[in-house]
């Protein structure tokens, strides 16, 4: 029996997919603080920078994400590009309205989409590798 391989994986690819899962991750934990904050789970009364600061760690791995997957993935970093929207309008909008939780969670769209045309590629590549 023949044991199949594994494709390599080219490490501009591997920064690129980790550089989203970071992204990601931040984007997420963002949002769960600020539902909690929201939902009276969490008081950061004294601690607002908390939130600020995770907010500012999600633009950062977002933006390195995308910078990571255009030398590999284009058209990953534009679908992720679009989070950059809501992220400056956030800035606009008081984090003591309903308005603030709907344009945070208008870049989830952004990630998912970033994750299935990753994803999509990846299949591509992979059933290109088994014609050869």
């Amino acid at each position: 029996m023949q044991s199949e391989r594994r494709p390599v994986v080219e490490p501009a690819v591997r920064r690129a997919g980790l550089a989203l899962r970071a992204a990601t991750a931040a984007y997420v934990l963002t949002c769960g603080v600020g539902l909690a904050v929201r939902r009276g789970l969490l008081r950061t009364d004294r601690a607002r920078w908390v939130h600020h600061a995770l907010f500012v760690t999600t633009a950062a791995t977002t933006a390195l994400a995308v910078a990571a997957l255009a030398t590999s993935r284009r058209r990953a970093a534009l679908a992720l590009a679009a989070s950059a929207v809501p992220f400056v309008a956030l800035t606009r909008v008081s984090a003591r309205t309903g308005p603030h939780a709907r344009v945070a969670l208008a870049a989830a769209p952004a990630y998912a989409a970033a994750w299935l045309v990753l994803d999509r590629d990846a299949v591509s590549a992979r059933a290109g590798a088994g014609a050869r």
